[in-house]
């Protein structure tokens, strides 16, 4: 049975609150569920007692270290491997360059979330364009 848009979560880590709506927008204009943590450990909680999709994870969003809550998303649940995007600086450190190529990180850039996460999200998703966007 194929999955529509409006069944599809996406959990959204951020920490900041004009950013949490904007991706809950970007997220919802796609016809996805999405889900919200303020943080890491909030985050982990949800993975663990729900099922998503994909996830969405502001770097800076979380008192963990980013590296402990990917691993941890992971750990909890293996089928979100290769479905966590990650919202960067335009300027990375070799650390979190690291982190994205050990951990199979789709990298979205912070100037670019409005251009780039719709599209990403769609093909990681494999959700068609509506005929209006086509």
């Amino acid at each position: 049975m194929k999955m529509c848009s409006k069944d599809r979560k996406v959990l959204l880590i951020e920490g900041e609150p004009v950013a949490r709506e904007l991706l809950q927008v970007l997220v919802k204009n796609l016809g996805c569920h999405g889900e919200v943590a303020a943080d890491g450990q909030q985050a982990l909680a949800m993975v663990s007692s729900e099922d998503f999709d994909a996830v969405l994870l502001d770097l800076r969003s979380s008192s963990l270290p980013p590296e402990e809550v990917v691993s941890g998303i992971h750990d909890i649940r293996p089928s979100l491997v290769g479905r966590v995007l990650v919202i960067t600086g335009e300027v990375d450190d070799h650390a979190t360059l690291d982190l994205i190529e050990r951990y199979f990180l789709l990298r979205i850039r912070q100037s670019r979330v409005l251009l780039d996460l719709v599209g990403r999200l769609r093909a990681l998703l494999r959700i068609a364009p509506s005929p209006s966007q086509i």
